[in-house]
Formats: structure tokens, C-alpha cells, sequence
């Protein structure tokens, strides 16, 4: 199967890395273009793929065409492939953030399979958490195809797409909320004593773990907060500690702002 990117940038250059390493597709079958030669040359240098002239080349030539340039741009790139993309085979694929099914549609066809993704940044480390919808031409085994090229960046989620603005504002913004988090407990490590690249390995290894957890254990996650505390320890004395200073009262108010912010947008 030929995998094609019209676009190469940070997250497109995040898949394709994951496809390569994780064997889901090699690099003979992976086709790429972009407006930016240097971001061309990079792909190809790095992961040896087949770079192509134009938009309309990795169109014809690809079976499952990922979408990945700028949202303002993204009608003119629709426009030109659009008579190639209409083939019957053929599944375009959009990681385009804000463009709905219904835009893609419009600039389109109403005959082209479209499957719209929404990765997140932890793509970059094969850890992202992926949500994707499409319209009602795409098959079952369309999605299989994509579920296991998304797979090799992270967990895959099919979710509809009235969700994709709550999904990208916990999928795409909390990264940066964990990333504070870390450093957080990583200077309070170096406030007690700690070198810094030492607490910063012990708070990211943890939250790392402890996601794992969740994920594997299938046990609630106040279940393995009370795993941890035992009567009278540091653990619960620290537990209502952030609960008095309104940890998860913040939390909820970052997400709900991010939200808010969102459907301005």
C-alpha cells in the first residue's frame, strides 16, 4: 500500500518516523511533497521515502494521501488533487487542526473517503493519543488501514467528531499542562536537595509510570491514590495538601478555559 504526504512538517515527520520504525509500512511505499524543499530534503535524508513535484503526484500515486499543511492553505491543496482523490481506492486523510469533515466536503467532493485525524505532540515519541472520524464512504477496512498506521505513533481512538473540540483541548492541550506538572515536582526536587537533571528524570519516569498504570491496570485512579496513602503517611498529608489548594479546581478550569477559547476560534 502507497502512504502519501502532502505536507512535511513536525507532525507529518512525527508519522511517518512512527510507520517506518514500528514496521507498519516501509519507506519504498511512503511518498512526500512539500512547498519548502528543505522540509522535502529532511524527509528524505532522514527516512529515505520517495519525494515527489507536486501535490498532484503524491495524489495519483498514493492510496491513502495524509493531509497535513496549514489550515489556510488547505482548500487551494483540496483543489488541486481533488479529480485524483475522487478515485473510488483512494482515502484522504486530514490531520489539518479546525477542519471539519463538512470543509474537506465542500472542497472537495462528496464522493472522496475522507478520515480527519487529531494527533497530539506526543506523536514525536510514538506516545500520542490519535481521534479520528470519517464520513459514511469510508469502509471497515479503510479504518483498519488507518488504525494501524496511527498505531505507530500511540493509542488510537475513533471518536465522533462533534468530540473533536473537547478531545483537542484535553489530547492536545494537556500535554503542556503534564509538562508543568513535571517541572513543577522536578524544582521542587532541587528546592529539597535534588540536581536538576536528576529530578527531573524521577518526576517525568513517575508520571510516565503512573500513566501506565492507569492504562494497564484497569483500576480507578483513586482506587491506586488510596493504594498509596497509608493512614497517617507522606502520601495522604501531600494528597490534601493539593486538595486545599484546589489542584483539581485548577485543572478544570484550565480545560474549561482552553474550551471556551476553542469555540472563538
Amino acid at each position: 500500500m502507497n502512504i502519501g504526504f502532502i505536507g512535511c512538517g513536525n507532525m507529518a515527520t512525527a508519522i511517518i518516523s512512527g510507520i517506518i520504525e514500528n514496521k507498519a509500512e516501509e519507506s519504498k511505499n511512503i511518498f512526500a511533497y512539500d512547498v519548502y524543499s528543505p522540509a522535502l530534503d529532511k524527509i528524505k535524508s532522514s527516512f529515505n521515502v520517495n519525494v515527489c513535484d507536486s501535490e498532484q503526484s503524491v495524489a495519483e500515486i498514493s492510496d491513502i494521501i495524509f493531509l497535513a499543511v496549514k489550515p489556510n492553505v488547505l482548500g487551494e491543496v483540496l483543489n488541486k488533487i481533488k479529480d485524483t482523490a475522487n478515485k473510488s481506492k483512494k482515502v484522504l486523510v486530514s490531520i489539518v487542526a479546525g477542519k471539519t469533515i463538512e470543509f474537506i466536503t465542500d472542497n472537495s467532493t462528496d464522493k472522496c473517503k475522507i478520515i480527519r485525524v487529531m494527533p497530539n505532540i506526543n506523536a514525536k515519541v510514538s506516545e500520542a493519543i490519535s481521534a479520528y472520524c470519517c464520513n459514511e464512504l469510508v469502509t471497515d477496512e479503510d479504518k483498519s488501514a488507518i488504525e494501524k498506521l496511527l498505531s505507530s505513533i500511540g493509542k488510537v481512538l475513533a471518536l465522533d467528531e462533534s468530540f473533536f473540540p473537547i478531545f483537542g483541548v484535553i489530547g492536545g492541550c494537556a500535554p503542556a499542562y503534564a509538562y508543568m506538572f513535571i517541572d513543577a515536582l522536578a524544582r521542587a526536587g532541587v528546592k529539597n536537595g535534588l540536581k536538576k537533571k536528576d529530578a527531573l528524570m524521577i518526576a517525568a519516569q513517575t508520571v510516565y509510570g503512573s500513566a501506565k498504570m492507569i492504562l494497564e491496570s484497569d483500576t480507578h485512579p483513586w482506587e491506586l491514590i488510596d493504594n498509596v496513602c497509608s493512614p497517617g503517611g507522606t502520601t495522604i498529608e501531600g494528597v490534601t495538601s493539593l486538595q486545599a489548594d484546589g489542584f483539581e479546581s485548577a485543572v478544570h478550569n484550565a480545560v474549561d478555559k482552553a474550551f471556551e477559547k476553542d469555540k472563538k476560534l
